[in-house]
């Protein structure tokens, strides 16, 4: 077989898969956050894979029980699509069995495009919701 049936058969059959699995594969770039439980003691917290609708920021909150997002203690950038282990440098202290919220905020409004504005509370670079649920997961720190 030359060269450029190989390639045409290669071709046939990647595409043969991707029209037979394309509902799987839009399930899987649905906006979200995914992470596990890790430790902190890096200083840093990692989501193995976000989506995000726009570009903007994985936020990381403190939480509690409550599942209330408080004081933010880390932020990423992200970009318009699906992100793979993006880590957020965590600029406060975070002990072993403390809660995280990983969420998902926007890059509207603020002064600075790709600066971090937002604060508790504020609409600067604020949370997105998908279906009026948060874009977010929690995790434990270990």
């Amino acid at each position: 077989m030359n060269k450029h049936a190989k390639t045409s058969a290669l071709m046939a059959a990647l595409l043969s898969g991707a029209f037979m699995t394309g509902s799987a594969l839009a399930g899987e770039h649905k906006a979200g956050v995914w992470a596990n439980d890790q430790s902190v003691a890096n200083g840093v917290v990692s989501a193995g894979k976000v989506v995000a609708e726009q570009n903007g920021w994985l936020v990381v909150h403190r939480t509690d029980r409550a599942m209330k997002p408080g004081p933010v203690v880390g932020h990423a950038p992200l970009r318009k699509g699906m992100n793979m282990d993006v880590a957020a440098i965590l600029s406060d202290e975070v002990r072993s069995g403390g809660m995280l919220m990983l969420m998902v905020h926007s890059e509207d409004g603020g002064m600075k495009t790709g600066a971090f504005e937002y604060t508790l509370g504020a609409k600067e670079d604020g949370p997105i919701k998908k279906d009026g649920k948060l874009v977010m997961t929690t995790i434990t720190a270990k």
